[in-house]
């Protein structure tokens, strides 16, 4: 499966702020939040490196796509993860024209896409840039 995915400078706490705001300027909201290394250690008493999922929903792009076809809540909200690297943060999301193939979704994937593309990829930018 295809990611679309950006590196950046940036702590994964800053990062996370960066991209909560991107995701905000292309309409998607925060549903959910999954602290997975917090989870792995209450769970199980298993230490990793972080790993944060966001939960992110577009609710027009969700609504139509679920008018087409409401299986498609079996991939709703996107996933995008945030995790260190040795230079700053990945940040990616599986990318929907992957997940929504059928007929009447193309378009919607390829626009959800689209500004989970310029939401991620503004993470890459040099600063003021």
């Amino acid at each position: 499966m295809r990611a679309i995915e950006a590196t950046t400078a940036l702590s994964l706490s800053d990062a996370e702020t960066a991209v909560r705001a991107a995701l905000s300027e292309e309409g998607f909201g925060v549903l959910t939040e999954i602290d997975v290394a917090a989870t792995l250690k209450a769970k199980l008493g298993v230490e990793r490196r972080p790993l944060k999922i966001l939960g992110a929903c577009n609710p027009a792009l969700a609504d139509q796509a679920l008018a087409v076809d409401p299986s498609v809540s079996l991939v709703l909200p996107c996933n995008v993860v945030l995790e260190p690297v040795a230079n700053g943060t990945r940040v990616a999301a599986a990318d929907p024209r992957d997940l929504l193939t059928a007929d009447g979704l193309v378009e919607l994937a390829g626009d959800a896409a689209a500004r989970l593309e310029r939401a991620i990829s503004s993470l890459a930018a040099p600063p003021g840039g």
